[in-house]
């Protein structure tokens, strides 16, 4: 069975199609991160436009270059309403023109199975850890569908929180990944940041009160100040590191599982890869890094699920 699958949530443009035999046999992704970066951040308007513009020559070369589709899987939210009905009009159509099947396809639940598409896949059950610019969440994955959530962001998601605190580094978009390049030129430890919500139990997160605690410290910073942006940045990572890594244990711990998956965005941190791989009694799996952000492999591959 071949899928094709297509993701317009964002700002990133996906097509790929998998074959059930022999996995991802054709992947295309555009990024529009050089339309947004004027504004600081995604513009709606612009990301569905451009989505609309791309989306369809995408398609046709998929369907020129790669075998015919029995299904087409299209993203179907939560994402940026403009930018999904883009997607989900040409998967519809496109499917009601071949006369086969359409499925949406839940975004977070693609990411909670990207994992599953490496050689060295994890069996259900396991706890995911999705942490993305728009979400922050851990998982417990019983079967296909079969999901409990564990804990939620109760204000800002851990990427939005990364891309804020560059903001005020003044760092360029993308912030996350400029943050983390920054913040591995300076051991840190010049600025007392919270790890919010480790002295309660559970596995909820809050990332606003750090945030607010980093715009302070930015404060402070005297202009030409280099080596305390990167001390700011470092320990930034660090209160946001510490944070996912607690909670993953106790999420583990909480269900008696010893597996974790991460994915999402935020998973491409190589600090907070480390750090995970260094919980005890756990296996830890991440995607490939071109897999954590938004693609339309990871669409295909559970419409084929």
């Amino acid at each position: 069975m071949h899928v094709l699958g297509i993701e317009t949530s964002c700002d990133e443009t996906g097509v790929a199609v998998w074959d059930g035999d022999s996995g991802l046999v054709w992947d295309r992704l555009f990024s529009q991160i050089d339309l947004h970066a004027e504004y600081g951040g995604v513009v709606p308007e612009l990301a569905a436009r451009d989505h609309l513009q791309r989306l369809a020559p995408m398609v046709e070369a998929a369907l020129e270059e790669a075998p015919a589709p029995d299904v087409v899987a299209y993203t179907a939210g939560p994402g940026l309403v403009g930018a999904l009905l883009v997607g989900a009009a040409l998967g519809q159509a496109l499917a009601a023109g071949r006369n086969i099947p359409a499925i949406g396809i839940n975004h977070l639940e693609a990411h909670l199975l990207a994992p599953l598409m490496e050689a060295d896949a994890p069996d259900f059950p396991f706890v995911a850890l999705l942490v993305s610019g728009g979400h922050t969440l851990l998982v417990e994955a019983r079967g296909l569908g079969e999901y409990k959530l564990l804990g939620t962001t109760l204000d800002d998601a851990a990427g939005e929180a990364f891309d804020k605190t560059a903001s005020l580094l003044d760092l360029p978009y993308p912030g996350g990944p400029a943050l983390a390049k920054l913040a591995a030129t300076s051991e840190g430890g010049r600025f007392k940041l919270p790890r919010p919500l480790l002295d309660r139990p559970g596995c909820d997160f809050s990332f606003s009160g750090l945030k607010t605690a980093a715009l302070y410290a930015a404060r402070e910073l005297q202009p030409g100040d280099t080596e305390g942006r990167a001390a700011l940045a470092r320990d930034f990572e660090d209160a946001v590191i510490d944070t996912l890594a607690a909670k993953c244990k106790r999420a583990l711990e909480s269900t008696g599982l010893g597996t974790l998956v991460a994915a999402g965005g935020v998973a491409a941190n190589q600090r907070l890869r480390t750090r995970l791989r260094e919980l005890p009694n756990a296996q830890v799996r991440f995607p490939d890094t071109g897999l954590c952000t938004d693609n339309g492999a990871m669409i295909a591959y559970a419409g084929w699920l």
